[in-house]
């Protein structure tokens, strides 16, 4: 199909890697608790606007370069270490009264969505290893396979990101009558973030 040896277990392995957790999906819960449906979406384009770039560089073979400079990637790793390290840090210290750490407004959402996705560069290089598994050399048609390829994770991860934001929508609204509740679900997202940040910071 369009120079994909395996189309079918090229979708499964994909929706495989939206439900491993990280940044991405903690992200998207974090944001729909807060913001509800609209905000949980914003958050999800994001991360899909992201994926979409990282994908294409990928494909570029910049992941290549970047493996080749060793430093040049070490230093987008920090950077994005220290990104996903802020907003842990902003969480565990809110105070009631304080502004929210991930504002309502869904072009905020989407930002934070984006940049979460997007500084993480180990993703360039999953994206430039996990392509090639699926391309079938004989049949490969070049970019319109990449671009089905692209095109199939975006839609995946659009239908994947629906239920995930319905489904917190709901639990949301019963924990919003605890607020000590809600309080301590951020304060485990903001740890979780942290953690997530020192992994992409010490791992190799």
């Amino acid at each position: 199909m369009f120079g994909i040896s395996d189309y079918g277990a090229f979708v499964v392995a994909v929706i495989l890697f939206l439900m491993i957790p990280g940044p991405g999906n903690l992200a998207l819960i974090t944001s729909t608790g807060k913001g509800g449906i609209w905000a949980g979406m914003a958050v999800c384009l994001g991360c899909m606007a992201a994926d979409q770039v990282l994908m294409w560089l990928a494909v570029a073979g910049v992941a290549a370069v970047m493996t080749a400079y060793p430093a040049a990637f070490q230093a987008v790793q920090w950077i994005g270490a220290v990104y996903l390290a802020w907003i842990g840090y902003k969480l565990i210290t809110a105070k009631p009264g304080d502004q929210p750490v991930i504002r309502i407004e869904p072009r905020h959402y989407f930002k934070q969505g984006f940049l979460i996705t997007l500084m993480n560069p180990k993703a360039i290089v999953f994206y430039m290893a996990f392509f090639p598994l699926f391309v079938d050399p004989a049949t490969h048609r070049g970019i319109p396979t990449f671009a089905l390829m692209a095109a199939t994770v975006a839609v995946i991860s659009l239908v994947y990101c629906t239920i995930v934001v319905v489904i917190t929508k709901t639990l949301a609204e019963r924990l919003r009558a605890n607020p000590s509740v809600v309080k301590w679900l951020e304060k485990t997202a903001g740890v979780f973030l942290i953690g997530f940040g020192l992994k992409l910071a010490l791992t190799k």
